[in-house]
């Protein structure tokens, strides 16, 4: 359950609620604005879905698991829990259209490979165990309220940088995204987002090398990762209101992303031999704004 599919998932899962932070695997959520906002702006929104994702980062097999995810606003703050992913915008938004800037904290759980019981692939099982990781970081953005379709769809682009502070891969990790939602109506939304990420040498080494001494328990050839570019990916998600609106009530969410893993990351034997460089994740659930 690595960070990247997952809290892609669970934020196109929430993100079509009065208030959000990144798409598909950014620090900053997007959210519809003003769509129908209380008086008062406060809102949160909490939900869990079933998401189908890669056994671990760079697999070409796949699993269903459960997740749970909750986005809010208070007095303007907003924050974003979305699975293994904290995030929270520390700068008021002012309701209705405009431009609002964004710079907050992000926290990520990263669990990728660091239990073997649910990887498929016996090679890389036999790599062994990863520690988990503890990222946190930062980000910063700036949206537009009001942009195409309406006075409520919005865009926003923001850049956030975490780093391991648990020991596991110490590496550091940027990463830019461009999130676009609208909505259609005052029951049905729909949204489109981007991002990449730039990953040092130590998470290359960490996750994507294999030790001479690993090649004979594996059978994987040994292959020394460089940082770079890691992967970019890009989604879609759509929420419709089952009870009362996109404001109130029970809604039906799902979401959809492809991440395409790059350069070394791409390369590694643990991607290009036993797993893929495409990586899907689908996502669907219920989500319940009060």
């Amino acid at each position: 359950m690595h960070p990247i599919y997952l809290a892609s998932a669970l934020l196109g899962l929430f993100v079509a609620a009065p208030v959000l932070a990144q798409s598909a695997p950014t620090a900053t959520p997007p959210d519809i604005g003003g769509v129908a906002e209380d008086a008062d702006g406060d809102s949160i929104t909490i939900g869990a879905g079933g998401v189908y994702l890669p056994d671990y980062e760079g697999s070409d097999d796949y699993r269903f698991t459960a997740a749970p995810g909750a986005i809010g606003s208070y007095k303007g703050f907003s924050f974003t829990l979305a699975g293994n992913r904290f995030s929270a915008d520390l700068i008021p938004n002012a309701s209705g259209p405009g431009v609002d800037f964004q710079l907050g904290p992000v926290a990520v759980v990263n669990f990728n490979r660091s239990s073997i019981k649910g990887i498929d692939d016996a090679r890389v099982r036999a790599l062994g165990e990863l520690d988990t990781a503890i990222e946190l970081g930062g980000f910063v953005g700036i949206g537009k309220t009001g942009v195409f379709t309406s006075d409520y769809d919005r865009l926003s682009v923001s850049v956030s940088y975490r780093k391991d502070v648990a020991g596991a891969h110490e590496g550091g990790i940027w990463q830019p995204s461009i999130n676009y939602l609208t909505p259609l109506s005052r029951k049905a939304a729909i949204g489109l987002f981007a991002s990449a990420e730039h990953a040092d040498d130590d998470y290359a080494a960490y996750y994507f090398t294999v030790r001479p001494a690993q090649t004979l328990s594996s059978g994987l050839p040994a292959y020394a990762a460089r940082g770079g570019w890691k992967n970019y990916t890009v989604g879609a998600l759509a929420t419709v209101a089952l009870t009362g609106d996109l404001l109130h009530g029970l809604k039906l969410v799902g979401g959809v992303t492809y991440a395409r893993l790059l350069n070394d990351f791409g390369d590694s034997p643990v991607t290009r031999v036993a797993g893929s460089r495409s990586q899907w994740l689908g996502a669907v659930g219920l989500a319940w704004t009060f």
